[in-house]
């Protein structure tokens, strides 16, 4: 029987193999994942304690039309409710607890600013239409700020937009097109976040948890602490792996590879070299030794062209970092005052971000519990910021540098609170420092990414966020899924193709209701 290879453990290479055995009639005995870490799961991680605290990286943000993700959460049984689906209990969720922010942008004195209006001059209408036309293979090597005036980066939408979603003004006008494109029917409700969906817990208790319980039901093989680092390419024009070289345990090791086994490389990282801090810590910066999942694929694109560039997205750490933190306490009076202060309960308020801090801070109160062990007496939640190495507005240096105690006293002061210094005692915060999170946004051209299935590959495919889908956007997990089901209908030649990405600018609803948004005074 065939066998197939799966390198990294992230929800790429988890797809895969569930659609590998779903559609490809794989059984999951010949199914192989290697992950260099000692955990799986790849950037939908979330770990911690009450006595230690609490984290997660990021939080992934889902809506109506991840088609392939609910696909393929359709067939993955929940791990509370065995007799619904991982996309019936999101689903069921969203109904009991669908976001609807009141309180999305903060002012300098505290105030919550009127989110509803835009803020849009006639210009930065004007720029953002001429964006959305414009065709992407014009938009090589642009960023954002190429195709807009200083002005537009003060409004409320690029406020919302960039908090949303990560953008940053030198990141790729392909990407940002890309955005507005395929979210556009979100246009009329922004301010709100109500068309955002959200799993019921963290996304690696809530998809990579019953994934990896149904796969290894299925019996697939994860092996973890395997860092592959090279792949043995046959001779001739064809591109087809001949054996997997790795190493474990400080030993190498090679896998011969079968004329009909597969082989799916996640190539590249955004969570690669990420480092945590700790209340009283600052996170280093840790960009000295390459991941496996960079080594490797700077090691194939050397071998053959139409490989990708992994160094227009590795190269360039101080336009891809940013932080996030997260904060464990068992004192229930920041939540108690959050939901007074934006008028939302935890769960239904969304992103909430200080437009004009310097650090561009973002906050937002989950559902509690938001983690499956979480006891009922402790309360988790999470921000981020864009800028993390400009000056603090009140502790006066970056965010690079503060402990987590600092970054906790930073948010608190933006906040019109007298209790700051319950909080702060109260709270344990762990900072994370990710030189590569928005690595996937840097500015670009046609061919940098390689096509998930490349030209002349008999057996080789890649698959994740620096892997090419034409019209679809790079850090959702819809992303990662989409690549993994093209990878897999494309190597075994299967009918039953991923369905074709949104294309709700082609709707003339849609399109109304978006102009009436840029429009809002």
């Amino acid at each position: 029987m065939a066998k197939a290879y799966l390198v990294g453990s992230g929800i790429a290479s988890l797809a895969a193999a569930a659609f590998l055995i779903r559609e490809g009639g794989f059984s999951g005995n010949d199914i192989v994942i290697l992950e260099e870490q000692d955990r799986e799961g790849g950037s939908l991680d979330a770990a911690g304690s009450p006595e230690t605290g609490y984290t997660m990286r990021g939080g992934r943000m889902f809506e109506i039309h991840f088609e392939c993700t609910y696909d393929l959460l359709s067939s993955i049984p929940s791990l509370d409710d065995p007799a619904k689906s991982v996309t019936e209990d999101t689903f069921a969720f969203h109904e009991d607890f669908a976001w609807d922010d009141h309180a999305r942008l903060v002012a300098a004195d505290g105030s919550v600013i009127d989110a509803h209006a835009m803020t849009f001059s006639e210009r930065d209408r004007l720029e953002l239409v001429k964006c959305v036309a414009t065709p992407e293979r014009l938009l090589d090597g642009k960023r954002i700020s190429d195709l807009f005036h200083e002005e537009f980066f003060t409004t409320n939408f690029w406020a919302m937009w960039c908090t949303t979603f990560a953008f940053e003004p030198w990141h790729s006008a392909i990407e940002f097109r890309r955005y507005l494109n395929r979210f556009v029917h979100l246009f009329k409700t922004f301010d709100t976040m109500s068309g955002i969906y959200r799993t019921r817990f963290n996304q690696f208790d809530s998809i990579v948890r019953p994934l990896l319980a149904w796969l290894t039901a299925q019996g697939v093989t994860l092996r973890l602490g395997t860092r592959v680092t090279d792949l043995r390419l046959a001779d001739g024009d064809a591109l087809t792996v001949e054996e997997l070289v790795w190493e474990r345990d400080g030993k190498s090791g090679s896998t011969a590879v079968g004329p009909d086994d597969l082989v799916m490389v996640t190539n590249g990282s955004m969570t690669a070299n990420s480092t945590l801090g700790s209340t009283d810590t600052v996170p280093a910066l840790d960009t000295t030794s390459s991941s496996g999942a960079w080594q490797l694929w700077e090691t194939l694109a050397a071998k053959r062209p139409g490989l990708g560039d992994p160094k227009v997205f590795d190269s360039h750490v101080k336009d891809s970092t940013w932080e996030s933190f997260t904060v464990t306490t068992k004192d229930p009076l920041f939540f108690k005052l959050m939901e007074e202060f934006s008028g939302s309960e935890a769960g239904k308020g969304g992103l909430i971000t200080f437009k004009e801090s310097s650090w561009l801070l973002t906050i937002v109160l989950n559902h509690q519990p938001h983690f499956r062990d979480q006891p009922e007496d402790t309360f988790v939640w999470w921000g981020y910021a864009l800028f993390p190495d400009r000056q603090g507005d009140f502790v006066g240096k970056p965010m690079s540098e503060c402990t987590g105690r600092e970054i906790l006293d930073e948010v608190l002061r933006h906040l019109p609170f007298t209790e700051r210094q319950r909080i702060l005692d109260g709270s344990l915060v762990i900072p994370a420092k990710m030189p590569y999170i928005t690595s996937q946004f840097l500015v670009r051209k046609a061919g940098d990414r390689p096509q998930v299935v490349p030209a002349g590959s008999t057996n080789l495919a890649f698959i994740g966020q620096y892997a090419e889908v034409p019209e679809d956007v790079v850090f959702t997990v819809e992303y990662s899924v989409r690549t993994a089901w093209t990878a897999v209908a494309g190597l075994l030649g299967l009918d039953r193709q991923p369905p074709p990405v949104y294309k709700g600018q082609y709707d003339p609803k849609v399109l109304i209701e978006a102009l009436q948004t840029l429009h809002r005074r």
